[in-house]
């Protein structure tokens, strides 16, 4: 890649480091397409981050920064100004500054699983989902779902709190969404969605009883395997379409270049240039 004074920055944000994948998506990108930008890993610790951020935006060639953990949830306090998918997740993973020079912030985790759905034709409007794990990216994918016109949206988590805090953010974001928690039939839901790491494993117990998922519903899954797992494998016995974890990695760089005023692309290009050592 040619590094020149010309080049912008995109700074990764996290801490460790050492498991970041998106340098490894985006530069090999920017450098097919031509693009003089640069995705650098940047370890900051927790107790740094609230004045690091601010500074790193002080840079004249910062592009947007990516959040990752454990910076998330902090971020959202940082900023002038959030997204409703922000205010509904509790968390924050994309920030720039806007044409006034405010600090502002999206969420993209449950983006990615969401135009993955789309782009295998699945329609949204009006249709009854069910997220299980209200954890940061069950929270994430039921806070982009809530933006696309669905009708209702049941959610179930073990962590009581976690459920109902997720609950009452959707009510008060998006009032015309139908909300329900603390079942995890999934019976009656047209999409459904696992967002726990339950199911990974051949001979782990499922989530929910995949019998009882209509055989016309779509499921998907978020474990970031390339595999699928035993969950999605039941799924597609009982005749669901199904959406592997790795595609929701893939289908949000897109959504992200996009916020980031860059030249966009689609999750196949990306993912025959990634360098992710497969």
């Amino acid at each position: 890649m040619h590094i020149d004074g010309h080049t912008e920055l995109i700074a990764h944000i996290g801490y460790p480091t050492h498991s970041f994948k998106s340098p490894l998506i985006y530069n090999p990108y920017f450098k097919h397409e031509g693009i003089n930008a640069l995705v650098v890993p940047m370890g900051c610790q927790a107790e740094h981050y609230p004045a690091f951020l601010k500074s790193v935006f002080q840079l004249t060639n910062i592009c947007g920064a990516l959040i990752t953990m454990p910076h998330k949830v902090t971020t959202v306090g940082l900023l002038d100004e959030v997204s409703p998918t922000v205010k509904v997740a509790g968390a924050c993973n994309a920030v720039k500054r806007d044409v006034q020079g405010r600090l502002v912030g999206d969420m993209f985790d449950g983006v990615g699983f969401v135009r993955g759905v789309q782009r295998k034709g699945f329609d949204l409007t009006g249709k009854r989902v069910m997220v299980l794990g209200t954890g940061g990216v069950g929270s994430a994918i039921a806070a982009s779902l809530a933006m696309e016109s669905i009708a209702a949206i049941s959610l179930f988590d073990i962590n009581t709190a976690s459920m109902e805090g997720l609950a009452e953010r959707l009510k008060h974001e998006h009032p015309q969404i139908e909300v329900q928690v603390g079942s995890n039939d999934p019976d009656g839901h047209e999409l459904v969605v696992n967002a726990t790491p339950m199911g990974m494993n051949e001979g782990d117990p499922l989530p929910m009883d995949v019998s009882r998922i209509s055989p016309n519903a779509f499921v998907g899954e978020v474990v970031m395997r390339t595999e699928m797992t035993a969950f999605l494998l039941a799924a597609q016995h009982q005749g669901c379409q199904v959406q592997k974890g790795s595609d929701m990695l893939f289908e949000q760089i897109p959504a992200y270049l996009e916020y980031f005023g860059l030249k966009t692309t689609t999750a196949e290009v990306l993912r025959q240039l990634a360098r992710l050592g497969h």
